[in-house]
């Protein structure tokens, strides 16, 4: 893990490239918005179909008060922080409280449902939004270099895997691992499942929604999309395929999935063959399914179970003989 990091850190160094810088910083802000994800889906059991309604909160909070305020001020940028975490914990409690009393379904349908609305409710308020169109603003110096941002970012990750990864590693987390392997038992034991879900639902999140304004910062634009399903769909995709469950293989999942986006698109330009690039990424994500079911950590694990086992195994046919010798 600080072999990666520090490769991350001299990489801006090494390699002089503003595409690579703005490609990496990508990768960052959606390994913490996948982290976010895998707090309710691989933590918890939770599927969600709306978790990009904090994502276009925080995105949407940060371009209104940039455009409304001196955008050479980090005072924008730190009220737009606040308000988003607000936000967020009132919609993510509201929900919660709402619907994680049911079934995992009734939540994953209610959270599409309340991100379309919140779509809709973009296009339609256009003299705050500009609608589909969206709007551009500026940024505080800080954030314009794009080396500077690529460090930012990268900071952003790293504060948040720790942050979540204390969070899972305490009694608290513990107990949402049980939830997710059998709420029934958990309950009897005397746990309030409801509200250990509620606690999970809003610290996943905020934490989407400070995504979302490093994203929108990142791209200096914010439209509807941010709203999408496709960018919780992104979220999914990356926890499945880095392996549920583990912080760790969200942020390898995103790395995966945004590198293999960029890789295609840059065919897409150069060859006709790869025009449909979505086709062939969808290829990608069946054949990482079929052949790393756990995800990428998870496989790796289970390679390394196998080989302690054979290890074991031979050490004690070893013994066996040994003492059958003498």
């Amino acid at each position: 893990m600080m072999f990666v990091l520090l490769v991350l850190i001299a990489l801006p160094f090494l390699y002089d490239s503003r595409t690579l810088l703005i490609l990496f910083s990508q990768v960052f802000i959606f390994a913490v918005f996948a982290m976010s994800y895998d707090l309710l889906l691989g933590y918890t059991g939770v599927v969600s179909f709306g978790h990009a309604m904090f994502f276009g909160i925080g995105a949407y909070t940060l371009a209104i008060f940039m455009r409304r305020m001196d955008e050479s001020t980090m005072a924008g940028v730190f009220l737009a922080a606040l308000v988003t975490l607000m936000l967020s914990m009132i919609l993510s409690f509201t929900i919660g409280m709402l619907t994680l009393r049911l079934k995992s379904h009734y939540f994953a349908m209610l959270t599409l449902a309340v991100a379309g609305l919140l779509m809709v409710v973009a296009e339609k308020w256009r003299s705050l939004t500009m609608g589909n169109d969206g709007f551009t603003f500026m940024v505080p110096d800080p954030f314009r270099d794009r080396l500077s941002f690529y460090f930012i970012s990268l900071l952003f990750m790293v504060i948040t895997y720790f942050c979540l990864q204390r969070f899972t590693e305490s009694p608290l987390g513990r107990v949402l691992v049980a939830i997710r392997e059998n709420e029934a038992r958990a309950e009897s034991l005397g746990y309030r499942v409801l509200y250990y879900k509620v606690i999970v639902n809003v610290v996943a999140g905020i934490f989407a929604g400070f995504s979302g304004i490093l994203y929108a910062v990142s791209l200096r634009f914010v439209n509807t999309s941010v709203f999408s399903t496709e960018i919780t769909l992104d979220a999914l995709l990356m926890t499945i395929i880095g392996g549920v469950g583990t912080l760790i293989g969200a942020i390898i999942g995103s790395g995966l999935i945004e590198l293999a986006k960029h890789g295609l698109m840059g065919l897409a330009k150069v060859h006709w063959i790869f025009e449909r690039w979505m086709i062939f990424f969808g290829i990608v994500y069946i054949l990482a399914v079929m052949f790393f079911p756990k995800g990428i950590v998870g496989a790796l694990g289970q390679w390394r179970d196998r080989r302690k086992r054979k290890q074991t195994v031979v050490h004690s046919v070893a013994k066996t003989q040994y003492e059958k010798t003498f």
